[in-house]
């Protein structure tokens, strides 16, 4: 399928910004290479053949008893017992890192934290955890979070925002007043009284976010709505007896969505600082998740581990500015104003 050939100049134009360019490229590996992180790091190995039989630990939990041993919980592959019955019928292939992020390592040669070793190529935290599987595990659920969160409040603001701007009148006056009265609203505290109530997790934080941060694209789509809808080709379909409806979709959120798609990359990163904020002062997610805020919160607790705080800092400055480096990309190729370096 052929782009347009404004959708061919946005891509050159986005391109042209190296720095966005290669931004946008490495951030794509790391959350890619992030979504198989039980193939990176896991206290499973990835297959297990026993006795000519194969098994996916990743995937099926398997008894003790299934490879020789006496149990029926789970089987500890980490545990010398195991791992010696089934190197006796057979073989085991392990990921990159054996350790979960909820794996406590207790074979450490000193109390916890400990700094990188052979084992660990990022220390542990206090609690014996694997610093460099907890770091894998917190990107992809902080990314995660932040891209669910980004995708459903800006529908929630686009729509907030097109009926407002199409319709005008009371409509938007109303609105308006209850969008200005919402924001002057004291958003942490609220958050940290209703995270003090209930127990978080990953969709209840969520929905606590989403009450606020819905608010973010609706005065960018308002504004660009209000000028498009009195623009000659709005009022030609409005002339031909189309509905309402079709021509706010087809026509004027269209037009909407380009300054729209520039805010997104940065409001990517202002979700991520959210979650990272609230996980750093105990209100995020529930005790013992992966989180950059919890390894922050760490490397705060724990000064005698340098290395817990390096990670944590460095972590999150990375993941920011190669979001804020790609909108800028973005931002850039959706500038009518931007001209391609070296073309006529």
């Amino acid at each position: 399928m052929s782009l347009s050939p404004i959708n061919q100049r946005r891509v050159q134009q986005f391109k042209a910004n190296k720095r966005g360019y290669w931004s946008a490229v490495i951030f794509a590996i790391l959350f890619m290479l992030s979504m198989f992180a039980e193939f990176i790091a896991n206290d499973k190995p990835f297959v297990v053949m026993y006795n000519g039989e194969i098994h996916l630990p990743v995937f099926n939990g398997y008894p003790e008893t299934a490879f020789g041993g006496e149990f029926q919980t789970e089987a500890d592959y980490r545990d010398p017992f195991v791992a010696e019955k089934i190197a006796e019928k057979g073989w085991m292939l392990w990921p990159l890192i054996r350790y979960h992020h909820r794996t406590v390592a207790w074979d450490l040669p000193s109390p916890a934290p400990t700094g990188p070793d052979s084992q660990h190529i990022l220390g542990t935290d206090d609690q014996a955890r694997d610093v460099a599987a907890r770091l894998i595990y917190g990107f992809r659920i902080s990314v995660l979070f932040g891209f669910t969160l980004v995708v459903v409040s800006s529908v929630i603001g686009v729509l907030a925002g097109l009926v407002q701007g199409f319709y005008g009148g009371w409509l938007d006056l109303t609105m308006q007043r209850f969008i200005e009265i919402w924001g002057g609203l004291p958003q942490l505290y609220i958050l940290i009284i209703l995270a003090s109530v209930v127990e978080p997790n990953f969709w209840w934080l969520l929905g606590l976010l989403l009450l606020f941060s819905w608010t973010g694209l609706v005065g960018v789509v308002r504004a660009e709505t209000l000028r498009a809808r009195n623009l000659d080709f709005v009022r030609a379909a409005r002339a031909l007896g189309v509905s309402n409806r079709k021509i706010m979709v087809r026509h004027v959120l269209p037009n909407a969505m380009v300054a729209t798609i520039t805010f997104l990359p940065f409001i990517l990163a202002g979700s991520v600082t959210t979650l990272t904020a609230l996980d750093f002062i105990g209100f995020g997610l529930p005790p013992g998740s992966a989180s950059l805020g919890e390894m922050l919160q760490q490397g705060k607790n724990n000064l005698q581990a340098p290395w817990l705080g390096f990670t944590g800092f460095l972590s999150i400055a990375i993941l920011l500015t190669l979001l804020v480096f790609a909108g800028e990309a973005v931002r850039d190729a959706f500038d009518p104003r931007k001209t391609i370096p070296g073309a006529a």
